[in-house]
């Protein structure tokens, strides 16, 4: 398992249509089978136009294809909601 840090950055006005496929059933399940959901912790701008979600994950090549837009169930939305994103991979200092 591995921490990551992934900040996107939304098409204007898409922040209802991105949340609405991530809370979905058929995001709820792409998200499960790259992160345990359960230890995600999410955060958005005031604005709407950026989320950063910090990820327990437990399949990067799930992660990054579910990410970049190739995940054949999360690529519609992406084209549409998604700007741009970037991960991180973070680790305790203390």
């Amino acid at each position: 398992m591995k921490d990551i840090l992934v900040v996107g950055r939304l098409k204007e006005g898409k922040f209802e249509k991105f949340m609405g496929f991530m809370q979905s059933d058929a995001g709820m399940a792409e998200r499960k089978k790259v992160a345990d959901v359960t230890k995600t912790l999410g955060a958005v701008s005031p604005d709407k136009k950026a989320v950063m979600f910090k990820i327990v994950v437990h399949n990067e090549d799930a992660m990054h294809a579910f990410v970049d837009g190739s995940n054949p169930v999360s690529k519609p939305v992406w084209d549409e909601v998604m700007e741009s994103f970037e991960l991180y991979e973070l680790k305790k200092v203390r």
